[in-house]
């Protein structure tokens, strides 16, 4: 984008070299599968977007709305690029396209140790619900719950000076 700040794109089938390379670097034995991850660009109520740097697949998420709430699936940023506000700019596409579908909330799941993105959720506003044990496998590792509620849209229309 002209000021800087990088522009999300929606993801294909041409990406998934880019997102299993990335998958397997951020997640380890916890990664998705190729198969996984196309299952995922295809799936009903999925949107998966990403971000590039100097015209490469650098970052990822994806979104899944079951008609009342709104799912984040995933956030990934390359190692490389980690610490520049890439997470963020697709947190806030995931969260504009939430609104967009008039979803009630956000959720999403989170590890207990992953500071770095604990940090990214709260600077978002959203709250941590719960803990779910052994969430994450093989690793076993706790998952932080949490959720951002989303105020309704005002679809009234109005016009002059009347009071909505």
């Amino acid at each position: 984008m002209a000021d800087g700040t990088p522009g999300v794109r929606a993801l294909t089938h041409a990406d998934l070299p880019a997102l299993e390379r990335m998958e397997r670097e951020l997640f380890g034995a916890g990664a998705w599968s190729r198969a996984m991850l196309a299952e995922e660009l295809d799936g009903p109520g999925r949107w998966y977007v990403g971000v590039e740097d100097a015209g490469a697949l650098v970052g990822y998420a994806g979104l899944w709305f079951d008609g009342d709430d709104a799912q984040v699936m995933t956030i990934g940023t390359d190692r490389a690029r980690q610490g520049r506000g890439l997470g963020r700019v697709m947190l806030d596409a995931l969260v504009g396209q939430a609104r967009a579908w008039r979803a009630a909330s956000v959720l999403l799941e989170v590890r207990v140790d992953n500071e770095p993105a604990l940090r990214l959720y709260r600077g978002a506003g959203f709250e941590q619900l719960g803990r779910r044990k052994g969430y994450y496998q093989p690793e076993n590792v706790d998952a932080w719950t949490m959720r951002l509620p989303l105020a309704p849209v005002d679809t009234t229309v109005t016009t002059g000076g009347e009071a909505p």
